[in-house]
């Protein structure tokens, strides 16, 4: 079993090393920190599923999976984050993950949902299917925070918990200039002008936790 386990968090990649372990008698596990990183391991070797977080320094968990995509389009991907399905997962989905599920998940469903996507199933949640069903039937207005790329509300996220611009830069290792242009993007599409309107509405959301 070849198991690429991309999280900034050593402690994190050894938990699900540990699961894995208990598993699979036969295990190989790379590991990637960044996106970058993923994006290096994937060119390299074939996976058998790829374990994939979505806040990581650098490139985003989306915008790897994207890529990811068109270098290995079979390598089933699994997002294992820790922001709840009704604000990622869909998008995930869309970009071609196989499954997605949350950090605070029991290991026994971190083993049910491999087994799945390695088959070439997808792990969904029933919260997630029913998420999906309203999406694909029109069931819910867009809210504002949906017309944003995933750069955008990964942003967002981070200013709505307090960080600076430049705290925000240094964390996705981008340029001031370049956070302060997003910001103002964010500002126009939701119709807001300041920060603290930006951390009401994901508060009042439950974006930010």
């Amino acid at each position: 079993m070849k198991v690429l386990i991309a999280d900034d968090h050593a402690v994190v990649r050894r938990g699900l090393k540990e699961i894995l372990a208990d598993e699979y008698e036969t295990l190989l596990v790379g590991e990637a920190q960044n996106g970058e990183d993923a994006l290096r391991l994937v060119r390299e070797q074939d996976w058998e599923i790829v374990v994939l977080d979505i806040s990581m320094p650098g490139k985003n968990g989306l915008e790897v999976l994207k890529e990811l995509r068109q270098v290995r389009p079979i390598t089933p991907v699994l997002i294992l984050t820790n922001h709840a399905e009704e604000l990622y997962a869909v998008r995930a989905l869309r970009a071609g993950a196989a499954g997605y599920m949350t950090k605070e998940s029991a290991p026994e469903h971190l083993i049910e949902a491999v087994r799945k996507v390695v088959r070439g199933g997808r792990y969904i949640t029933p919260g997630l299917a029913e998420l999906l069903a309203q999406t694909i039937g029109g069931d819910v207005d867009k809210l504002p925070h949906e017309s944003l790329s995933d750069r955008e509300l990964q942003v967002l996220l981070m200013i709505a918990s307090g960080k600076t611009v430049g705290q925000v830069a240094d964390m996705l290792s981008l340029s001031v200039p370049t956070i302060s242009t997003y910001r103002a993007r964010i500002l126009e599409k939701m119709g807001m002008k300041t920060n603290a309107e930006l951390t009401h509405y994901a508060i009042s959301s439950n974006l930010a936790r």
